[in-house]
């Protein structure tokens, strides 16, 4: 379960939205074994399993790091966005550092810049030792809802 600031959970309780559903993986995320434990629009925080998001010779996919990345400002972004408006994704770059063949990758996503139509989010991936994997930056459009 995600655990959502005191301030976060009361703007979107007004409006009757399951922060859960909105806030989660997604599908995608789902498959992957992207696990959302903390998300405030200062800081997301989420793991995910390095095994079954491998490429053929048994490291962890560089796509799948990006899938990462991008949940992980999308969901900042979105929260930065607030109840009334959405956010969508208009760039993505990683950069891919250290391969890993097991265990789980922790992301944190926090705010480079948040903005009335834009935020962009560092995304940093590190190893189970703390070593860094990917560094990612996503900028999101913010849009009415």
């Amino acid at each position: 379960m995600t655990e959502f600031p005191d301030e976060v959970t009361e703007a979107f309780k007004q409006v009757d939205i399951d922060l859960e559903a909105l806030f989660s993986a997604g599908a995608l995320g789902a498959r992957m074994g992207i696990d959302v434990r903390y998300a405030s629009p200062d800081r997301v925080v989420a793991t995910m399993p390095v095994d079954g998001n491998t490429q053929p010779y048994g490291l962890l996919h560089g796509g799948a790091s990006a899938v990462l990345a991008e949940t992980l400002g999308s969901i900042g972004a979105m929260l930065h966005g607030g109840p009334e408006q959405i956010a969508v994704g208009v760039d993505l770059n990683v950069t891919h550092h250290r391969a890993v063949r097991s265990g789980s990758v922790t992301g944190e996503a926090a705010p480079v810049h948040r903005g009335r139509s834009t935020a962009t989010y560092e995304i940093v991936i590190e190893d189970e030792q703390g070593r860094r994997v990917c560094t990612g930056r996503l900028t999101c459009m913010i849009r009415p809802a």
